[in-house]
């Protein structure tokens, strides 16, 4: 294989061998450029000199045009392989506005009628295309390939090139049939192209195109006008919305992994008067095209999306990307991020990880094949890695596409500018690996985090580990800490998980080799986002119809007695103890809002509310209190109807996984819907379902438990009492019956 990151030099293998000034004239002709971009005239030689190419290049760099310039100088016409058809017209609408003659570039694909493909097929065979655009699908079709051999082929062109590759994030299994069909069509040199491959990505992309042998382009992956940051998953919807009132009138992305999270977060965007639309794959194709119009024609400032939305669309002045969502894989993550910032100014990547996502994710991958689901949990443990790492992130998602980065700071990521308190963990680590050694092959996290601390379950009682001499040789530290360390030796590849009956751990050669010789290893203390979130929860100075702020309101009153004393009044004169309990609530910053505060009104706010403006305001810009004013969330849902099916399902006795399909639900926000009526006080039935779903011992245990032990309705506390034998849909399960049963 052989790697390139300069011109090919030596004798021509094709028909062309342009010169440097034709080369730039050409570039000025058909696109108005004075100068390429990176490798761009590298590539382009090569493939204008008829050699396989490979080219990484990140979002923005501009790896259309290594395709275009040398489709429009060369005889015949470019077969142009993409997977989407949005994107496909996209860039044929970008290859018109460059020529006088619209038949320049064509698509062939299902959104087309038999009169648009007459149309498409004689402009090509009247020589007036030189770009064709297909969708692997439609390549495939036999009338396709049958009209494909008439024509001569310049070269083909595969976009989205990852999309090949099982290891890549946007797997499509039709991908793998290019090779084969291009056989069938006729030779011509292979140009493939993606902004995310990691090495064996890269790998399996040219060993599959039969192109092992092609020159490759590699340029930076490193953005460094993207800032990365990772926060922790509590309270999104308003951390988001606040977000976007900070930059209003710039446009930003929000990825979501479910298509009624899209529907749901662009319902509630607008409903906070936000300039937002909702773009998936279920939506209708024209309702989908207009939508991504009124982005790129700057209509709306918002699109919420899934990952269908983005790929190769040319809009460079995105500023920022949101993940609702943690992405499933690091490819998929840069890419997405790499929307923004395209012309090398401002790009906030803000995205929202909990734990709880990853282990969402995995219980999907749970009915799909092994093979698949290895894959799966691999890049998830990734992108687990790169989240709650405190190295900086460009170094992370550097090396992970091969690339290393040398700076200790790059200063535009969150870890840089706030660096993490950090502890050497190898003693902790060698001890969890030296036990999960004695233990064997046989349980999973929790059962070896049990035995470090010296809890005694159930569990660890009928294997006698409560016997171990390394029980409770960890109690020093408590559970969490633990299962940081395991998930560390993981991602570290010194333990792995059982595929097959996934969760079972065990220790590998490697993990050997680090209790023989244990190196260093350093953990972060404070990126435990789960502890984060409920901190957030306890901290985040919101006030609106809570506790005054007790700061804001010792600084009004000093600020009073200043005021009464300017005007030789009493205090209480200018305003009373409770007036400035509100003030302290309520943060007016304008006169308007000010006249709203309890005892005010319009006389005594024109009197003397302009001073206490002036310091509420300052308050709230250094503080960065949320005020209730700015963020007033309102909900636009309206539940009743789902409620009412619920209800009267459950009456009928339907299966739980039908009531949900009939909602679109997933099942856990099905349990969440059902608890939320069962918690309002409606008595329900749930017993027919938790007979057939699970054993009565299990039930009867979970039952005893909330009846007996909890002190809660806790489920975090449930979880860690009952142990790993039971799941957290069981557990929710009898404790909605229990609560129906003793409460309702």
């Amino acid at each position: 294989m052989k790697q390139k990151n300069d011109i090919p030099t030596g004798p021509a293998a094709g028909q062309y061998e342009e010169s440097t000034d034709v080369l730039h004239a050409k570039l000025k002709e058909f696109f108005g450029f004075s100068s390429f971009k990176g490798n761009q005239e590298a590539v382009i030689r090569n493939v204008l000199s008829g050699k396989d190419t490979f080219v990484l290049m990140p979002t923005g760099g501009g790896k259309s045009l290594c395709y275009q310039l040398p489709a429009l100088m060369m005889d015949g016409v470019a077969i142009i392989i993409s997977p989407l058809i949005a994107l496909m017209k996209n860039q044929v609408d970008a290859m018109r506005t460059f020529s006088a003659d619209s038949g320049i570039a064509h698509f062939l694909n299902s959104s087309l009628n038999k009169t648009a493909v007459a149309q498409v097929r004689a402009d090509v065979l009247a020589g007036k295309t030189k770009l064709l655009y297909f969708a692997p699908e439609s390549l495939t079709k036999e009338d396709n390939v049958a009209f494909l051999r008439k024509i001569k082929i310049s070269f083909y062109a595969i976009d989205e090139a990852h999309c090949i590759s099982e290891w890549g994030h946007d797997f499509r299994p039709e991908y793998r049939r290019i090779r084969p069909i291009i056989n069938e069509i006729g030779h011509a040199p292979l140009i493939a192209l993606t902004a995310t491959a990691t090495p064996k990505v890269q790998l399996d992309i040219q060993k599959n195109l039969g192109m092992s042998d092609a020159a490759v382009f590699k340029s930076s992956f490193n953005r460094s006008n993207l800032y990365y940051e990772i926060r922790p998953k509590h309270n999104v919807d308003r951390d988001i919305i606040r977000f976007i009132k900070q930059n209003e009138g710039k446009s930003g992305i929000i990825y979501c992994l479910s298509r009624k999270k899209v529907e749901e977060l662009a319902e509630l965007l607008v409903a906070n008067g936000i300039k937002a639309l909702a773009y998936h794959a279920g939506m209708d194709a024209a309702a989908r095209a207009d939508n991504q119009d009124d982005f790129l024609m700057e209509r709306v400032d918002v699109i919420v999306a899934t990952i269908a939305f983005g790929m190769g669309i040319d809009k460079p002045d995105v500023r920022y990307v949101i993940h609702y969502d943690i992405p499933k894989s690091l490819e998929g993550y840069y890419q997405e991020t790499g929307r923004a910032g395209r012309d090398g100014g401002e790009g906030h990547c803000l995205t929202f990880y909990s734990y709880k996502d990853i282990q969402k994710l995995e219980k999907f991958m749970q009915g799909k094949p092994v093979a698949e689901q290895e894959i799966g949990k691999l890049l998830l443990l990734e992108t687990v890695s790169y989240a709650e790492s405190s190295m900086c992130r460009r170094k992370t998602l550097l090396h992970y596409f091969g690339e290393e980065y040398t700076e200790d700071n790059c200063g535009n990521c969150d870890n840089c500018r706030k660096p993490k308190p950090k502890v050497d963990a190898r003693k902790d680590l060698k001890l969890a690996l030296t036990v999960l050694r004695e233990i064997g092959d046989k349980f999973k996290v929790d059962h070896l985090v049990n035995i470090l601390t010296g809890k005694v379950t159930a569990m660890v009682k009928s294997y006698g580990h409560n016997k171990l001499k390394s029980f409770g040789a960890g109690e020093e530290h408590d559970a969490r800490y633990w299962g940081a360390v395991m998930r560390q030796a993981l991602i570290m590849g010194l333990a792995d998980k059982n595929i097959e009956n996934y969760g079972l751990i065990s220790i590998n050669s490697r993990g050997e080799a680090y209790i023989a010789s244990p190196v260093p290893v350093m953990i972060t203390l404070d990126h435990d986002y789960d502890s984060e979130e409920q901190e957030a929860e306890s901290s985040v100075p919101m006030k609106g119809g809570g506790a005054a702020d007790e700061e804001l309101f010792s600084m009004l009153k000093d600020l009073r007695k200043k005021v009464a004393k300017k005007n030789n009044l009493p205090p209480f004169v200018v305003f009373q103890d409770p007036s400035l309990e509100d003030m302290s609530i309520q943060y007016p910053i304008t006169l308007e809002e000010m006249q709203n505060i309890s005892g005010v009104g319009v006389g005594k706010a024109r009197k003397f509310g302009e001073e206490f403006i002036k310091l509420i305001k300052a308050y709230v810009e250094e503080k960065e209190i949320i005020r209730p004013q700015d963020m007033v969330v309102k909900s636009v849902a309206n539940k009743a109807g789902n409620k009412i099916f619920i209800i009267q399902s459950i009456d009928r006795k339907m299966d739980f996984e039908d009531i949900a399909r009939a909602k679109d639900l997933e099942f856990d926000e099905l349990l969440t819907e059902i608890e939320a009526i069962v918690n309002s006080g409606t008595r329900l039935d749930i017993s027919y379902y938790i007979n057939t779903y699970m054993d009565d011992d299990k039930a009867e245990d979970i039952y005893l438990y909330f009846k007996e032990d909890a002190e809660s309705d806790s489920l975090d506390e449930a979880v860690e009492e009952l142990g790993s034998d039971y799941t957290e849909e069981e557990i929710r399960l009898v404790r909605i019956r229990f609560i129906c049963e003793q409460g309702n």
